[in-house]
C-alpha cells in the first residue's frame, strides 16, 4: 500500500512531465536571476520576470491555465488580465510620470528633435522585421524595443502580437539593463574626442507655471493628435502633473512608490509567466532577440548622430553625446551620457542636459507606439 501510494505521488508530480524544454526555460530563469542580483541589471524587472519563467515551467501547476466551465483559472491568469488589457503599462507610466522632471526638456525645446532622432531604431527595425516576413502587427511590436522602454513595449505588442509578448518584453528589459554595456563603444566610435570634451552652458531656470503647463499642453496635442496614445501619455503626464502641482503630495508618493511597485510585480511576473516552453522556444525568438538589438543599437546611432548635426549648427555648443541619451532608458541613457562625457573631460557635467533627450525620448516611444496602433490596431 505504501509503495502504492509513493507511486502515486511520483506519477502525478512533475517530475514525470519535465522535459528538456522545461528545463532549458529554467536554466534561462537562473541566468536571468543571476544579472538582476549578481549584475544589477533591471532587477526591479529581470527578478520577477525570472521567477515567473520558472512558475510557468514547472509542468501541471495550471498557473497560468484559463478558466474552463465551471473550474477556475490559475492565480496568474487573472493576474495577467492587467497586461493584456494594457492597464499595468499605463499605471507604470503614472509612476515614472510622478518621477520625470521636464525641466530640462523645457528649459531646451530642441531636445525633442534629439529624442525624435533616437526613434531611428523603431524605423530601422519595423523595415527590417518587414523584409524578413514578420506581419506588420509583428513588425511594429519588435520595432518598438528599439525605443527602450519597456512598458510601452508590453503594451503595443499585448495588442498587436500577444504571442511575441514573453520574447519581446524579455529582449526589452534586456537591453535596457545592457545600456551602460552596449551604448559607449558606438557613441566613442561615432564622436571625435574634442566633440566628447565639449562642456555645455548651463540650462536656464525653468518656472512652476511652465512645468505646470506642460504635461497638460503636451497631453492635449499628443492625444489629439493620436487618440491611440491617450493611455500611455495621459497617465505619464497626470502622474507628472501630481509632481509639479506640489499640491497632492500624498497622490504623488503614491504613484512613485507604493502603486508603481505593486503594479511592477505583478507585471514582471506574469509576462515572465508567458514564456512557457511551448511558446518560447522557437527560431523566431533568437530572431526577435536580433532584431531587437538592431533598433536599440539603430536607436543610439540616430540620437548621436543628430547630436552631431545640432552641435554643426551649433557652433560647437552642443556635445552629441546628450543625443544617446534620446532612447527613453530614464535616467540611465543619461547616466551613460554622463560617465562618457566626463572619461573625456573630468570637468564636463552633461547629466541634465542628457536627461532633455532622455525624457523625449519617453514621449517619442509612446508616440511612435500610438502611430502603429493607428496604422494596425483594430
Amino acid at each position: 500500500m505504501f509503495l502504492e501510494t509513493v507511486i502515486d505521488v511520483w506519477t502525478d508530480s512533475g517530475f514525470v512531465a519535465m522535459s528538456w524544454r522545461h528545463i532549458l526555460m529554467l536554466a534561462i530563469a537562473c541566468i536571468l536571476i543571476y544579472l538582476a542580483i549578481a549584475k544589477k541589471f533591471e532587477p526591479l524587472l529581470l527578478l520577477p520576470i525570472a521567477f515567473g519563467i520558472i512558475l510557468a515551467n514547472l509542468p501541471l501547476t495550471g498557473i497560468m491555465a484559463a478558466p474552463l466551465g465551471d473550474e477556475p483559472g490559475g492565480l496568474l491568469y487573472y493576474i495577467y488580465q492587467g497586461v493584456k488589457l494594457g492597464i499595468y503599462p499605463s499605471l507604470i507610466f503614472l509612476g515614472v510620470g510622478a518621477m520625470t522632471d521636464f525641466g530640462p526638456l523645457i528649459a531646451r525645446p530642441s531636445s525633442l528633435f534629439l529624442g525624435a532622432g533616437a526613434q531611428f531604431g523603431i524605423v530601422s527595425a519595423f523595415i527590417i522585421a518587414n523584409a524578413l516576413n514578420f506581419t506588420p502587427f509583428e513588425a511594429s511590436s519588435i520595432a518598438i524595443i528599439g525605443g527602450a522602454d519597456g512598458p510601452t513595449a508590453i503594451y503595443l505588442t499585448s495588442r498587436l502580437a500577444p504571442h511575441l509578448l514573453p520574447a519581446i518584453a524579455i529582449a526589452a528589459y534586456s537591453y535596457m539593463a545592457l545600456i551602460p554595456m552596449i551604448q559607449p563603444p558606438i557613441m566613442r566610435a561615432l564622436t571625435t574626442k574634442k566633440e566628447r570634451e565639449i562642456k555645455m552652458t548651463q540650462l536656464r531656470q525653468v518656472s512652476k507655471l511652465e512645468k505646470i503647463c506642460f504635461p497638460i499642453i503636451v497631453s492635449v496635442l499628443c492625444i489629439l493628435l493620436l487618440p491611440a496614445v491617450a493611455p500611455l501619455i495621459g497617465m505619464l503626464m497626470l502622474g507628472n502633473l501630481f509632481k509639479e502641482s506640489t499640491v497632492v503630495d500624498r497622490l504623488s508618493d503614491t504613484a512613485q512608490n507604493a502603486l508603481i511597485n505593486i503594479v511592477t510585480i505583478f507585471l514582471g511576473v506574469t509576462v515572465g509567466a508567458t514564456a512557457n516552453a511551448e511558446n518560447f522556444l522557437h527560431p523566431q525568438t533568437l530572431m526577435i532577440m536580433g532584431l531587437g538589438l538592431v533598433a536599440f543599437v539603430f536607436s543610439t546611432v540616430g540620437g548621436l548622430l543628430l547630436g552631431k548635426l545640432m552641435n554643426l549648427l551649433s557652433g560647437g555648443k552642443v556635445n552629441p553625446l546628450i543625443g544617446s541619451a534620446g532612447v527613453s532608458a530614464v535616467p540611465m541613457a543619461a547616466r551613460v551620457s554622463q560617465v562618457v562625457g566626463q572619461k573625456a573631460n573630468p570637468t564636463n557635467y552633461l547629466l541634465m542636459h542628457a536627461m532633455g533627450p532622455n525624457v523625449a525620448g519617453v514621449i517619442g516611444s509612446a508616440v511612435a507606439a500610438g502611430i502603429f496602433l493607428s496604422l494596425f490596431g483594430s
